[in-house]
């Protein structure tokens, strides 16, 4: 593809939150009646890179369908974003899907990862730089559920389309999902986009095999997090007592993902005490599962307007265009 002149480095825009802020996050959701923990707490270098393993996984189908379906309509997704547009991958990760974009799309003006893990974003972005020689990469370390200033790309973009994949939308509650939405309505500015990934409902089954592998991989993943607590946040849990729980409830169309203590215990946190009974969990994270109509509506709040939706044969992962 034509990008713009090759760049000898790039330069990462550090919005990255303070430890003080997520401190305070986190003992907000452990003192409250249904603990809880932010997701943003996966993503260390650590969880990124077990989730990347997820995403590997047979029982994970998200990633393979999403895949297969932008391969199927490149074409079309090309037509849609157009030429000299800026990428804004919200959690861009391993950025693995994004590279079916970048090897096709036209005059890209820049590439911007946005992703909380700044280690992980680093080794990424350079791995892009060296992949993808003559592409403005613009790095951005950001918690992208509240506004960030956007980094000034070399070639002034025409439009900016805001990519965000891998259903992380169903992770949040309805009210949290319109907020973040709304953050990529202002990103997207005048003339911008959204390429999203959504899951779709399916059986029970295909759902909580996805969330429950049998490598345990998932596990790990949801485990880190208390090892992350351990490592940064003064605490003392004792991971051989608790275990990871992820059932899919069909009433409210979303998998749960906890972790359960085993027994009665007191587990200290950044100084402050808080009383687990045999049984109690730890909520660390919901996916939420849609049906077209539901999310065209819930996107609608945040003014998107669907243009364009791209389905996998057994509908299992859909792959939508906003404008």
């Amino acid at each position: 593809m034509s990008q713009s002149p090759a760049l000898a480095t790039y330069e990462l825009l550090d919005h990255h939150p303070t430890d003080d802020d997520l401190e305070a996050e986190i003992l907000r959701g452990l003192s409250a009646p249904q603990k809880a923990l932010p997701p943003k707490l996966f993503y260390d270098k650590r969880g990124s890179l077990l989730f990347e393993d997820i995403c590997e996984l047979p029982e994970y189908y998200p990633t393979r369908v999403e895949s297969q379906i932008m391969v199927n309509c490149i074409d079309e997704l090309v037509q849609y974003i157009g030429p000299e547009a800026s990428l804004i991958e919200f959690g861009s990760g391993a950025s693995a899907k994004t590279r079916i974009l970048l090897d096709s799309l036209q005059d890209l003006a820049a590439y911007v990862p946005v992703e909380i893990s700044r280690a992980h974003l680093k080794d990424v972005s350079k791995t892009l730089q060296q992949d993808y020689p003559g592409l403005d990469i613009r790095p951005v370390c950001a918690d992208f559920t509240k506004p960030f200033k956007l980094p000034s790309p070399t070639i002034p973009p025409l439009r900016n389309i805001v990519y965000f994949p891998g259903s992380t939308i169903g992770n949040f509650d309805l009210d949290d999902a319109i907020g973040l939405l709304r953050v990529m309505r202002q990103i997207a500015g005048v003339g911008g986009g959204l390429l999203i990934g959504v899951d779709l409902k399916k059986d029970k089954g295909i759902l909580e095999a996805a969330y429950n592998d049998a490598q345990g991989v998932t596990a790990d993943f949801n485990m880190n997090m208390l090892i992350r607590l351990n490592r940064e946040f003064d605490a003392n849990f004792d991971l051989e007592t608790f275990h990871h729980q992820a059932p899919y409830l069909e009433d409210q169309g979303r998998i749960e993902m906890h972790l359960v203590s085993d027994r009665e215990q007191q587990v200290s946190v950044a100084g402050e005490t808080f009383a687990f009974g045999k049984g109690e969990s730890i909520h660390t994270e919901s996916s939420h599962k849609y049906d077209l109509a539901e999310f065209a509506d819930i996107a609608g709040f945040a003014d998107f307007r669907v243009e364009q939706v791209w389905t996998d044969p057994d509908n299992l992962f859909s792959v939508q265009y906003f404008v």
